[in-house]
């Protein structure tokens, strides 16, 4: 490292002292003891070699991390031997085959050949075979058999002490509606009624709250949806009259209504039906019967009023006569219609049910004038064919099978249930279910060994005559307080839905489970033969 002094400008002393100490410190003639005067020097460069730069250059190194240097090696794996392997077992042990020609002798040729012919005629019956004809393999689990989907009333109808008096599902099978009047004693002409509907598909529905609500002037007896329009509802009252709404109008819902004129009922109406019009399949009527012993079809006009167009009436007189038939009374010659059904193989052909307790099978095309003196616009004829034996009290519903042309069941209240054939007078089988009365009977539109009754015990009874042809499949409790149920109907678009209306004013829809909606194999061929078997 190379220093100079810089000269500096000092006092006298300053320059004497400068100057000894370039002389090595020589006494100055000034005396001994004394510094002598400084003197400006020019010295050459001192040079200091620097040791840390090269002890620095000597432990230089370059670095890119603060660590040691990682080694590093490619591997495949970590073991130090390799074997290529499918599975973890041991290699397989291959197992010799026996030869094919080991069995071929010529005996078991000879044997295919004997047996050939009588294989192809066994193969041949089985595929000509019907024997599981109409079976289906039920792979889905076991429910409960009959589960509670709704429980539907209409509040003020209910505060009333109405009953619902009738069910009816329309064309789609998601509407249900109800009537609301009274069975029992009493005179209910003049008292407000209602017919009201629900929509099971709507979201958000109020069990409470129906749909579409008709305020009807006399107590509702009936009802029925017509078959094709899904809004439209026939109704027949307390009063004699019959009426078709329109409930998608709730503002002015009345379409149709008979008026009381010489052509209405007299008595009450107690079930109305809808019919095609027999040379206008796509046109419809309205069929009522009533205690009043008269059978009417009533055609809309455009004028908002049901136009009479044919007439049957129930003469005493003119019944087909049975032996255990009881004599009508002095002076009795009309005979109370309480129920109707018609044949599902002859749109003709119908059954009533009556006050008396006997079933008339009658007809459209009756030609017959009636013996009576009701006063009526168009001529009434006298309809009935054939009279069965009565049950022991008045019928409150009949059902004819989907299955079976000649088959039927009655339902009175005498708490009987009787099966009949058109064939003969005499019920195939009779079942007690009740000992109060039974007031519905519907046979199944899906299984025909199957029907359902509503008793006056507050039961809804599910009849299986493939199980048991004298107790009950199933028993649904419907009210809890035992009162009555008055009316039943089977949903013939979502099949597994049975309605029943009661006593209480509710109606309850129930969800059958598939061993009362799947159709067994040869169930069909059982029923005709429970017919043929009693019936010969």
């Amino acid at each position: 490292m190379a220093t100079r002094a810089q000269p500096r400008q000092l006092g006298r002393a300053g320059s004497a002292g400068a100057e000894t100490l370039a002389t090595g410190g020589a006494a100055s003639a000034e005396g001994p003891g004394r510094p002598g005067p400084l003197q400006d020097e020019t010295l050459g460069v001192a040079s200091v070699p620097s040791q840390w730069r090269g002890v620095q250059g000597i432990r230089r190194e370059t670095r890119s991390c603060q660590t040691a240097s990682i080694a590093t090696a490619e591997k495949a794996a970590q073991t130090r031997k390799r074997v290529d392997a499918e599975v973890q077992t041991e290699a397989p042990v291959l197992v010799g085959a026996p030869s094919v020609s080991a069995h071929d002798d010529p005996r078991l040729a000879a044997f295919l050949r004997r047996v050939e012919a009588m294989v192809i005629r066994e193969l041949n019956k089985n595929w000509q075979s019907h024997a599981f004809d109409g079976f289906e393999v039920n792979w889905t689990e076991q429910q409960p058999m009959v589960t509670c989907l709704h429980t539907l009333g209409y509040p003020p109808a209910q505060r009333q002490g109405l009953h619902v008096t009738g069910v009816s599902w329309n064309t789609t099978g998601s509407v249900v509606a109800c009537a609301y009047g009274r069975l029992d004693d009493g005179d209910w002409g003049t008292l407000k009624s209602f017919v009201c509907a629900w929509n099971l598909d709507r979201r958000g529905l109020n069990p409470r709250q129906p749909s579409a609500v008709v305020e009807v002037p006399s107590a509702v007896m009936c009802l029925a949806f017509h078959p094709t329009q899904p809004s439209h509802v026939a109704g027949g009252l307390f009063s004699g009259e019959v009426l078709v709404w329109d409930i998608s109008h709730p503002e002015d819902p009345l379409l149709w209504r008979t008026g009381l004129t010489d052509d209405t009922h007299t008595d009450p109406v107690y079930q109305v039906l809808w019919r095609p019009e027999p040379r206008h399949g796509h046109r419809f009527q309205v069929l009522s019967v009533a205690t009043d012993g008269r059978v009417l079809l009533w055609q809309g006009v455009g004028t908002g009023r049901l136009q009479l167009t044919e007439g049957f009436a129930l003469a005493m007189q003119q019944l087909p006569r049975h032996t255990r038939l009881k004599k009508p009374p002095r002076g009795e010659t009309e005979v109370g219609a309480t129920a109707v059904a018609f044949s599902s193989f002859d749109p003709s052909l119908f059954v009533l049910g009556t006050e008396g307790g006997f079933p008339l099978q009658c007809s459209l095309a009756a030609e017959e004038a009636a013996l009576t003196r009701t006063p009526s616009s168009v001529p009434l004829r006298a309809p009935a064919q054939l009279t069965f034996s009565p049950h022991g009290g008045p019928i409150y519903s009949v059902s004819c099978s989907p299955f079976h042309r000649n088959l039927f069941l009655s339902a009175g209240t005498d708490g009987h249930i009787h099966l009949y054939s058109t064939l003969q007078a005499q019920p195939l089988a009779s079942l007690q279910l009740s000992h109060k009365y039974l007031f519905a009977v519907r046979w199944s539109p899906v299984r025909p060994l199957v029907f359902a009754a509503a008793s006056g015990e507050g039961d809804v009874q599910l009849f299986d005559l493939q199980k048991s042809s004298q107790k009950p499949t199933v028993s649904i409790k419907q009210t809890q307080d035992a009162s009555p149920v008055y009316c039943l109907e089977f949903n013939r678009q979502q099949t597994q839905l049975l309605a029943a209306g009661d006593a209480e004013g509710t109606v309850k829809v129930w969800q059958l489970s598939t061993e009362f909606t799947e159709q067994g194999p040869r169930e069909s061929e059982d029923l005709a033969r429970l017919a043929a078997e009693v019936a010969t």
